[in-house]
């Protein structure tokens, strides 16, 4: 896959020109919208300086949270404006809209190496609808168009989409290493390639899973998606997080797989608990023994051992997705001992982890400078490995 790319533009193709920078600032906030974790800003640093180095005029734009096309007061992005201040060592003006007179009064008055963040896109409906004339708006606050935000690729929207076919386009630093990155791990795995998918829901992995049994030599499933496995199988889970799911679809994947050569593993016991708690009661039980009033929280001792020793064995590894509900310290060993084991894997194997919530786990646990490369995108990243067409990424093509 060829993308134009933004390292290949210096000098006069950049200096004065105002470059309009699609990146993913949905980090998470806590209650005094302070943010936990800030590794999607860090990535994108190394864009934002080579434009400055150039002379360019920087206008940042993201989205954050889900506004659903209203003005929330806790979804601004002050908080992300003031916390890139820092990383950036300068002042980063952040305006108070994203589109209109006042943002393009404002943008005519900026410096060359200036950096401005307009408020939150998804403030306008429009930008998750990918109208034209929102699109022409942000559009005609720039020279030149740049994708820094690989996990909102998958998102056919206004600043991914529209803006691009409107303005010459490029990917960005972080949008190339992710391409790179997630195509070897299609196109040219070392061996043997293990993969372990996690998290609440079943749709998209499903069909990362049939795409990648031509590829991968294990694949390790937990979270809901392993109970919706299980279902299929025929084991009854009790009260565990269920997605509606076409369950003849998950018999075939399985069945598939087999026929390929592909193990795919699944949990042999779980964690139960009457309810999701700190304080719940909790035990390990074969994955045949759920209770009718219980539910499934993390996968047990010998899930773990499995998994561990699969994960021992490879040379690439893919994780998307903790294994159970690792915000609850009592359900997290699963997530903490499979992070643990990526992170001994350091110089033995290649180790590839996408998704928010694995990366949380790993940044808690202080493992994340033991993996080999951290994806920004977690929808994004398994949409990309199960052979979808990314329309972010579409447009940037040469």
């Amino acid at each position: 896959m060829k993308l134009k790319l933004l390292k290949k533009l210096h000098g006069d193709m950049l200096k004065g020109k105002r470059i309009i920078v699609r990146v993913d600032f949905n980090v998470p906030l806590d209650e005094k919208t302070k943010i936990t974790n800030d590794v999607r800003m860090e990535r994108v640093i190394p864009t934002i300086e080579y434009l400055e180095n150039q002379k360019a005029k920087i206008i940042l734009m993201s989205h954050l949270g889900r506004p659903k096309g209203q003005r929330v007061k806790k979804l601004s992005l002050d908080p992300v404006a003031k916390h890139l201040s820092r990383l950036l060592g300068k002042t980063v003006n952040k305006l108070n809209d994203c589109i209109g007179e006042e943002v393009e009064k404002e943008i005519s008055m900026m410096q060359d190496g200036d950096v401005v963040l307009l408020e939150n896109l998804r403030f306008y409906k429009e930008e998750e609808e990918n109208d034209p004339v929102f699109s022409m708006k942000l559009a005609r606050l720039a020279d030149l168009y740049v994708n820094d935000a690989f996990g909102t690729a998958h998102r056919a929207h206004a600043s991914t989409v529209g803006v691009a076919k409107l303005l010459p386009s490029y990917a960005g630093f972080l949008m190339e290493k992710e391409v790179e990155v997630l195509s070897q791990l299609l196109k040219n795995p070392e061996k043997p390639f293990v993969v372990i998918l996690g998290g609440a829901k079943v749709s998209g992995k499903i069909e990362v899973v049939q795409n990648l049994i031509n590829m991968a030599d294990t694949i390790l499933i937990s979270g809901g998606m392993s109970f919706t496995s299980l279902k299929a199988k025929g084991y009854y889970m009790g009260k565990s997080i269920l997605e509606e799911y076409d369950l003849d679809i998950v018999r075939n994947m399985l069945e598939n797989a087999q026929k390929k050569g592909t193990k795919i593993i699944l949990p042999c016991d779980l964690v139960i608990a009457d309810r999701v708690s700190s304080d719940a009661e909790i035990r390990t039980v074969k994955v045949d023994e759920i209770p009718k009033n219980a539910k499934a929280v993390d996968i047990g001792k010998e899930t773990i051992l499995q998994f561990n020793s699969e994960l021992r064995k490879a040379k690439t590894i893919f994780w998307n997705g903790p294994v159970g509900i690792f915000e609850i310290d009592q359900f997290a060993s699963g997530t903490n001992q499979i992070a643990q084991t990526l992170a001994d894997m350091k110089g033995k194997a290649i180790t590839v982890v996408g998704g928010g919530d694995s990366i949380t786990a790993l940044e808690k646990a202080g493992l994340l400078p033991f993996i080999t490369y951290i994806s920004t995108g977690g929808g994004a990243s398994l949409k990309f490995l199960g052979g979808s067409i990314l329309p972010g990424i579409e447009v940037l093509k040469e």
